[in-house]
């Protein structure tokens, strides 16, 4: 089944022709005007040099202005013959006749009972195109139709291909495939969405995580932001580092720049709670601080600190290049990524 777009949006048909398999493009003139287009000639010359195949209304009255439509589109500076659409009546299907003597290619459209199908069909119509959704909508089944459509033609031996359009979602698409359909034709918002599938999504970002977890090193993910205080600095200090850093945590260092220990905003506000405000005055080297926090070497993957904050239900672990402070691994960073749930916050 090939795949056309069914739109004259520029921007969304350049988008979409990206894909790289979508064999042509549907317009209506109804398409046009929502999008506030005027110059409708100027829109067909531009889009005949966008796409692959492009199709177009080929309006009238009777047979003479059909084909009176069609040769007037066919003098504009077009870069390919467009596919001629034409309502299906006694006049339509004449003209399509015609047409197709002439070497033209018609989509003989608004379908809704496969007699009309059937005389699309014998007059030569490229293209049959019967309106899923509208039919749909006046409680009729759509989906039988295609089918006998598509049935009528092999049986036969018709050169005409069965169109599926008016697509809604992206069941109808499903719909088309199970019918046997030559072509359906599908806007943007659909086609969007035609490989969507939360399964999907959920194994790929298992994918995601488990590949982060076995190939991503430690020091890629610390913050720039390292907030270290010396044992000789005080509580206000270490309050405006967490700060700056964002970071509920400072690392404390001795004079040789070896891990020391270290002390969190909860540990900030006991001791405010117990001593008051004085303590803020007060060096490290007077009061207690936690002397062994959970370490991991800056090479580590990401799968020994995940392990790490499990195992030991801490929400900073001190990032080390051999015993020298390099940084700061907050399990929030964790969680944006995925690699921690919500239940070990």
């Amino acid at each position: 089944m090939d795949l056309y777009l069914d739109s004259v949006d520029f921007k969304e048909i350049e988008q979409a022709f990206e894909l790289g398999f979508i064999k042509g493009l549907t317009t209506t003139p109804t398409f046009m005007h929502r999008h506030g287009i005027t110059d409708i000639d100027g829109a067909i010359v531009k889009l005949s040099g966008m796409v692959p195949e492009l199709q177009v209304e080929a309006l009238g009255d009777s047979v003479k202005t059909i084909l009176a439509e069609a040769d007037r589109i066919l003098a504009l500076p077009l870069e390919r013959e467009p596919v001629f659409k034409v309502p299906i009546s006694n006049a339509g299907v004449m003209a399509c006749q015609r047409l197709t003597a002439q070497g033209r290619r018609v989509n003989v459209h608004l379908i809704y009972t496969l007699n009309q199908a059937y005389m699309a069909v014998a007059s030569g119509a490229a293209f049959v195109c019967p309106l899923a959704g509208r039919l749909q909508d006046q409680g009729h089944d759509a989906v039988k139709l295609f089918e006998q459509c598509v049935e009528m033609i092999d049986k036969h031996g018709y050169d005409s291909k069965v169109m599926f359009s008016s697509v809604r979602h992206p069941e109808h698409v499903r719909q088309a495939l199970l019918a046997g359909v030559h072509v359906c034709t599908v806007p943007y918002g659909v086609i969007k969405h035609l490989c969507d599938n939360s399964l999907t999504a959920l194994g790929t970002a298992q994918f995601f995580e488990h590949t982060q977890l076995m190939t991503t090193h430690v020091k890629e993910l610390i913050r720039p932001h390292n907030p270290v205080c010396t044992l000789a600095e005080t509580l206000s200090s270490a309050m405006v580092k967490m700060t700056e850093s964002r970071l509920g945590v400072v690392t404390l260092v001795d004079d040789e720049g070896k891990l020391a220990g270290i002390f969190t905003d909860g540990d900030l506000r006991r001791r405010l709670q117990e001593d008051g405000r004085e303590v803020l005055d007060a060096a490290f080297n007077k009061i207690a601080y936690t002397e062994s926090p959970v370490t991991i070497g800056q090479d580590a993957l990401l799968d020994e600190a995940v392990k790490l904050f499990k195992e030991f239900e801490v929400d900073s672990v001190i990032v080390l290049d051999n015993e020298q402070p390099t940084g700061v691994l907050d399990i929030q960073d964790l969680v944006k990524l995925g690699l921690l749930g919500q239940e070990h916050l």
